[in-house]
């Protein structure tokens, strides 16, 4: 099973659309093999098809919005939203079985521009808990 989570500094990034790097987890018989992978730039729509090409069953991340989850679901990538915290963390949730996909990571709009995010706080607004915060 290949895994991608949406990776900076150690930690889950909160913004599927935004991410600047995957960390590609493979976990065959309780074994777990990793690479960092660079967007080069590309988010937001580009990214399913991204996944996509490096082979990725399931994605782990913080906030994502319907428009990224239904290309998801077309890509056939399975999806836990919601993940926060350090990527040690996430991994030992991961093998031990107990990570599982939090509601209060869907983003129920789309943003154009700068201070947008979701499960974490900027400037401008954030979207928790299937709403946003002006």
């Amino acid at each position: 099973m290949r895994y991608a989570i949406t990776y900076e500094n150690n930690m889950v990034f909160q913004h599927f659309g935004k991410t600047p790097q995957f960390l590609m987890v493979d976990l065959e018989d309780g074994k777990l093999t990793q690479e960092l992978v660079s967007t080069d730039g590309k988010g937001h729509g580009a990214l399913a098809g991204f996944l996509k090409e490096h082979h990725v069953d399931t994605l782990i991340c913080g906030g994502i919005g319907q428009g990224a989850r239904d290309a998801l679901a077309a890509a056939n990538i399975s999806l836990i939203s919601g993940a926060k915290g350090s990527i040690e963390d996430v991994l030992s949730a991961l093998t031990a079985g107990t990570l599982k996909d939090d509601p209060s990571g869907m983003c129920n709009h789309h943003h154009e521009g700068e201070g947008h995010s979701c499960s974490h706080e900027e400037k401008e607004h954030s979207c928790t808990s299937h709403s946003c915060t002006h």
